[in-house]
């Protein structure tokens, strides 16, 4: 089914032809760039993207910790889904699960020696693929506008 600016509902803005094809752009380029990542990361050290931004959410912590909720918000994975991660992260000795003293219910994942080791191993694969495909694209000044752009679309809080 095709989204017209005849199906909006009144009161509601249309989103004209040419709106509509700049959001598909926007999805394309997001899933297409994280699928390649993926495959990447993948190929080279067997390590899917969502364990990588895991990874990689834990070492930028001071104590290379984080309670579930928030990691679960910053790898926007529902909880039951970082849940079933961390599980697998803990298997392969890469993360493991410690108890907050402040609160009996409350969890965190630490980032092991292994998990940052194995981090190590897989950032520059990573960040290659994020400079060929992203970074090396655009010129300094269209980076600048679309982090502008960009930043209008997230909450400060997310950023």
């Amino acid at each position: 089914m095709t989204v017209t600016a005849e199906d909006a509902q009144p009161g509601e803005g249309a989103a004209s032809p040419e709106d509509l094809a700049v959001w598909r752009m926007l999805q394309r380029v997001q899933v297409r760039v994280t699928r390649l990542l993926e495959i990447d990361l993948m190929v080279a050290h067997d390590l899917p993207l969502a364990s990588y931004d895991v990874l990689n959410q834990l070492a930028e912590t001071a104590e290379r910790r984080l309670r579930m909720n928030d990691l679960a918000d910053r790898v926007l994975l529902s909880r039951s889904g970082l849940t079933r991660l961390i599980d697998r992260l803990q298997r392969e000795g890469l993360v493991e699960r410690e108890a907050c003293a402040s609160d009996a219910r409350g969890l965190y994942a630490v980032l092991t020696d292994a998990g940052e080791a194995r981090l190590a191993e897989a950032a520059p694969t990573y960040l290659r693929g994020i400079r060929t495909r992203f970074l090396d694209v655009l010129e300094p000044q269209e980076l600048r506008q679309c982090a502008s752009l960009l930043g209008k679309l997230l909450p400060a809080e997310v950023c």
